[in-house]
Parts: structure tokens; C-alpha cells; sequence
């Protein structure tokens, strides 16, 4: 239940419109040309009302802002490297936790509840809140339902399986459950399988 619905609808309009800037932009399920980060807020809300509906308020307000302007930090900035992988993962989660905060104040949140977002965001004890592991497991749902054929046509089969084994300890029982009753292709579901050692 929201707390008030007014106040939430206004910052998931404010989060949509920064990332309707997104200048790529990627087909949706329609085959329609979408901002590619406004897509991706919109498949993390769909995917978290599918699994969780009476997920927290605060649980919507992060999925919604998840990778609000994830584009202005680009990959390239960094090293490509692991180390450098890991600070542009770690460098975009402070900036979505600030952004996201930024807007939530605009929106009329109170303090506690935009550091609760934040904290979110940040992934924060992830594995000890089930609020974070939640997330986290929307997260790698929407990323094998929606990107992960995209992600696999480009790169090599090792390298795909790889990022399957590290994705799935990352998931919870009932994240592992759903993950398999996604409508995967042929070509995906022999992927994923195959990365499990099924």
C-alpha cells in the first residue's frame, strides 16, 4: 500500500522523464522505439509487480530508478579491466543513489525514506535485506527475460555461460524458480542450462 500514491506516481514521472533523455534507443515489446533506460525502468516495475505486487514502496522507487541516466556515466570512462569494471559499477550506483535522491526530494519524500532508496540503489547488505535481495533478483530476471539473447548474439558462448554462473548465485530459491519459467528460446534456455551444468 502507498503511502501516498499522488507523491509516488510524481517521482516515478520525474525518474521516467530523466531517463526519456536517453539518446539510444531500443525497441520494446511492441517492436516501438523506446530511450533505452526508460524501457529498462519500465521492464524492472513490470517485472517487480509480476513477482512481488505488495513489494515496499521504497522497493518500487529503486526498481523504477535502478539505472536512472546510466548513460552519462559511459564504460569507456574507465579501464578495461576488472578492477576498472568494478569502479564503473560501484561510481554508477553512488550517482543513481544521488540522482534518485534528488528527484525523490522534488517529489516531496521525507529524508528516511529517500536514504532507504538509496541504500537500496547502493545494494547495501545485499544477501542480509531481503528488500535488496529482491531487488536483486528483479534485476536478474529482467536482464534473462529481456537482454540476455542480445548479450549472448555478441559475445563468445564462454564468456555467456560465465556471466549465467555468476548471475545465479546472486539469486535467492525463488529467483532460481522463476528465472526458469521465463519464456527463454530454444537457443537461450540450451545457454543457461548448459551454464548450470543441466
Amino acid at each position: 500500500m502507498l503511502a501516498n500514491p499522488a507523491r509516488f506516481a510524481e517521482a516515478c514521472r520525474l525518474f521516467d522523464a530523466a531517463n526519456a533523455d536517453d539518446p539510444t534507443l531500443e525497441l520494446d515489446d511492441h517492436g516501438q522505439p523506446v530511450p533505452k533506460e526508460l524501457l529498462y525502468a519500465q521492464r524492472m516495475s513490470a517485472c517487480l509487480a509480476r513477482v512481488a505486487p505488495d513489494a515496499p514502496e521504497a522497493v518500487q522507487l529503486a526498481a523504477r530508478s535502478q539505472h536512472i541516466r546510466r548513460w552519462h556515466i559511459p564504460r569507456a570512462d574507465f579501464p578495461l579491466t576488472r578492477p576498472g569494471y568494478h569502479q564503473w559499477r560501484n561510481t554508477l550506483k553512488q550517482y543513481h543513489a544521488e540522482l534518485a535522491g534528488e528527484l525523490l526530494q522534488q517529489a516531496g519524500y521525507e529524508a528516511d525514506a529517500i536514504l532507504r532508496v538509496q541504500q537500496l540503489l547502493r545494494k547495501e547488505r545485499l544477501k542480509d535485506d531481503p528488500e535488496v535481495q529482491l531487488l536483486e533478483d528483479v534485476i536478474c530476471l529482467v536482464f534473462l527475460e529481456h537482454y540476455f539473447l542480445h548479450f549472448a548474439a555478441q559475445h563468445p558462448e564462454e564468456k555467456v555461460m560465465e556471466i549465467v554462473r555468476k548471475t545465479w548465485p546472486k539469486m535467492t530459491e525463488r529467483g532460481h524458480a522463476l528465472a526458469l519459467q521465463l519464456p527463454f528460446s530454444p537457443e537461450a534456455l540450451a545457454l543457461v542450462t548448459r551454464a548450470l551444468g543441466g
